[in-house]
């Protein structure tokens, strides 16, 4: 092989080489980066605007839950003040044998008489109905919620 050939299949590999470790060191510094924080001013107003939207009051709703769907249906799990979910054993909803889901995944929390999911910096992001999250979103009875390659339900 020609010698300038062959240099430039090496810096090739180089860079290939350090995008790779680049990607990996990304991924690492995703998986343990800390949540961020919304101010509350800006969460008072997402609540009302959807509180408007949806025509309720500040009525109290009936008690829901999380009930598994998919790959292994039946586990459920009541809606508190605030529920965490995710790979890590301290989750409220330990997903452990799913490794698409992160440490700590999303999180469903209570807001205004209504529950709400959030994804956490999730690697692979948070499913609802479908749809990926991209901030705090209320729950409604009925709806899908993937995590990894788990679905949940949300129901009463």
């Amino acid at each position: 092989m020609p010698e300038p050939a062959q240099r430039f299949l090496e810096y090739v590999f180089l860079a290939l080489l350090y995008l790779f470790f680049l990607r990996v060191v990304r991924a690492v510094w995703v998986e343990l980066k800390e949540p961020r924080l919304v101010s509350a001013a800006s969460d008072a107003r997402e609540v009302s605007s959807a509180l408007q939207a949806s025509g309720r009051s500040g009525s109290r709703r009936a008690a829901l839950k999380l009930v598994t769907v998919a790959p292994e249906p039946g586990a459920a799990y009541p809606l508190g003040e605030e529920l965490t979910i995710g790979r890590s054993p301290g989750c409220a909803v330990a997903l452990t044998d799913d490794n698409f889901v992160s440490s700590v995944h999303a999180r469903v929390f209570r807001r205004e008489d209504e529950q709400w999911v959030e994804d956490l910096g999730s690697t692979n992001g948070t499913l609802l109905n479908g749809r990926r999250l991209a901030s705090a979103t209320p729950l409604r009875r009925g709806d899908r919620l993937q995590v990894g390659r788990t679905i949940l339900e949300v129901s009463k």
